[in-house]
């Protein structure tokens, strides 16, 4: 696989949005341990090799462990996965394939049983820009094995 575009080749603050958006949910004192749960997860399920690394390696870097890793598209039947993150990855799964799936009342109702309102509003938005950045890596080619931990 070719980089089909250098990130240094789009328009000057075409991502601003974005790494706004990552500097807003870094510095929201949600779980970032969780965060990128959420976001290796949902990159498993978009097929995104580059997020793939790239989470895997944040997610090491914040005390995660590779047995963890490894089994989180088992994570429903894994005891070492807490209540409060089996939702948080239950709602991510269907907050991706919602073409497939919905947020029922049941899911709801679990995620208000874990998380506040604003925890909530935050997961949301993890795993809509989660999804965001899977399709544009995607679509550029950044090429899986090259990110550098911290870089963004």
């Amino acid at each position: 696989m070719n980089t089909r575009i250098d990130l240094s080749q789009m328009p000057k603050g075409l991502l601003d949005g974005m790494m706004k958006t990552e500097l807003y949910i870094k510095k929201s004192g949600f779980d970032l341990k969780l965060i990128e749960l959420v976001k290796y997860r949902v990159s498993q399920i978009n097929k995104c090799g580059y997020c793939l690394d790239m989470h895997h390696k944040e997610a090491l870097a914040l005390g995660e462990t590779e047995l963890r890793l490894h089994t989180l598209i088992a994570y429903k039947e894994c005891p070492y996965f807490e209540d409060y993150e089996k939702v948080a990855l239950e709602f991510a799964e269907n907050l991706t394939l919602a073409h497939q799936k919905e947020i029922d009342d049941r899911l709801y109702a679990l995620l208000q049983q874990h998380f506040s309102i604003e925890q909530i509003s935050i997961l949301t938005l993890v795993i809509t820009q989660i999804n965001a950045w899977n399709r544009i890596n995607k679509t550029i080619g950044a090429i899986p094995g090259t990110y550098v931990e911290n870089t963004i």
